[in-house]
């Protein structure tokens, strides 16, 4: 029994089995796609803000004891529900905890931070480490700022007084 269309030299034959198998490939290959879609990069944005909730005007010199702030922004870019948790230390030292944050997939918050130093010194390093979830490990390089922090400035009684 002769099949129509295959009356056609080896040669043809063949190109016509391959073209029919690239063709089941593709299709195949497609179905695929559209069933298991590709989720895009999964990541956090992480950052701090100065005083005029811009990348400018930190807190850079303070007294022992006074209290200066931040505004820490993230944004959940996991494709699922994080919490998150941030640490705020000053010289080395816990200071302070904001947390916990639960975001939703492309949910952003943003919140004031605060710490207060309590020994003087220049250059204090001010961190502020993010955590997801009840992990001990940052989930990203913590994020600094440089202060100078004085003695408290005694108050002065005028001679007169």
């Amino acid at each position: 029994m002769r099949v129509p269309g295959w009356g056609g030299s080896t040669w043809d034959k063949v190109l016509s089995v391959v073209l029919v198998v690239a063709i089941l490939g593709a299709l195949g290959t497609l179905g695929w796609v559209i069933a298991a879609p590709r989720v895009g990069e999964r990541f956090t944005e992480f950052y701090i803000l100065g005083t005029e909730g811009k990348a400018a005007d930190y807190p850079r010199e303070l007294e022992v004891g006074e209290e200066a702030g931040v505004t820490v922004g993230i944004v959940n870019h996991e494709h699922e529900p994080v919490s998150y948790r941030v640490e705020v230390r000053v010289g080395g030292v816990e200071n302070n905890e904001v947390g916990p944050v639960v975001l939703e997939h492309e949910q952003k918050w943003e919140g004031a931070v605060s710490f207060t130093p309590d020994k003087a010194g220049d250059n204090q390093k001010v961190e502020f480490i993010l955590y997801k979830g009840g992990e001990t490990v940052p989930c990203l390089e913590p994020l600094h700022l440089w202060i100078d922090v004085r003695e408290k400035k005694g108050l002065s009684i005028p001679p007169n007084a």
